[in-house]
């Protein structure tokens, strides 16, 4: 279990970081930000997996994915952040 959990949070601290890598513009989150964002993603990613190829090894639509789909879905989470962060910050 605490293999898991440690694997889960360098899994997220990865693709937290190529996503802001790629996603343009400034991102203000610090490095624990970072690694929920890559967990959120990791999350994200497995719920796409499981809805695009509409089985799942371990019966549950909630799970993590691997690394590929874990940044596909950091890269989701963090657009949506960064557009709703602007669109609220843009408000008079």
């Amino acid at each position: 279990m605490l293999w898991t959990i440690l694997g889960l949070i360098v899994i997220g601290l990865i693709a937290g970081l190529i996503a802001r890598a790629i996603i343009p513009g400034k991102q203000s989150m610090g490095i624990l930000m970072t690694i929920a964002l890559g967990i959120v993603g990791s999350f994200v990613g497995g719920f796409l997996g499981f809805l695009v190829f509409g089985s799942d090894p371990s019966g549950g639509f909630l799970q993590p994915a691997g690394i590929i789909g874990s940044i596909l879905g950091a890269i989701i989470v963090l657009g949506l952040y960064v557009f709703f962060a602007r669109r609220r910050t843009s408000r008079p």
